[in-house]
């Protein structure tokens, strides 16, 4: 008897429980689940900007997910650095995989974190247009200067030199074009639907 109540009580354990802001995110069909290696890159990729962007930019992360509901996915900074540390080009890159439920929270926080510095990112992006108009230097605007000299420090400081991706962006002029490119891609990500369109993006040539 008490073990037909101990199977009853096992088998009406609620199920886990997804936030509802991750609902808007569909599953793309990829193997066993689990992000793809350039997805895995990008996230951390887009996090590693906003970082350069805002100073506060790593406990910012951390209190959007308990903003947005999310800590039963990102408990805390430990967690996250081994999110993030799914990126094949880190320095102390882990092995372990990037569940979709794990990455979706990653996309959510860093659309919400870029709508939260949309102003900056078109200053910054106009700034540069107009720099190339006039054929001057990023020095010759502080605070984009700022921003690429903090994100090259950031790249370079958390990513493994020895790796061939990474010697692609040996020199302070491919980091920048990098950094500029991340910028524009965090732009996108404050549109309409921007959420949606970032999430597909990461799949693209990835499922068929």
């Amino acid at each position: 008897m008490s073990v037909s109540v101990s199977v009853m009580q096992l088998n009406s354990l609620p199920a886990p429980t997804i936030p509802l802001i991750l609902d808007g995110l569909p599953d793309p069909p990829v193997s066993e689940g689990v992000c793809p290696r350039r997805a895995r890159l990008q996230i951390d990729l887009l996090l590693l900007a906003i970082e350069a962007l805002d100073l506060g930019g790593s406990e910012a992360i951390l209190s959007t997910a308990n903003d947005l509901d999310l800590r039963g996915i990102i408990q805390n900074r430990v967690v996250l650095w081994r999110l993030r540390s799914t990126n094949p080009f880190r320095r102390y890159s882990q092995r372990r995989p990037l569940t979709l439920l794990e990455a979706k929270a990653l996309v959510v926080i860093t659309c919400y974190l870029a709508r939260r510095l949309t102003v900056l990112v078109r200053q910054l992006l106009l700034a540069y247009q107009q720099l190339t108009e006039k054929q001057l230097s990023t020095e010759h605007h502080f605070r984009l200067s700022e921003y690429l000299e903090r994100f090259r420090a950031h790249f370079r400081s958390r990513m493994n030199a020895r790796r061939a991706g990474v010697m692609a962006y040996s020199s302070d002029e491919k980091l920048n074009e990098l950094a500029l490119d991340l910028l524009a891609q965090l732009l996108f990500c404050t549109g309409t639907s921007g959420m949606q369109r970032l999430w597909i993006s990461l799949f693209d040539g990835e499922v068929g």
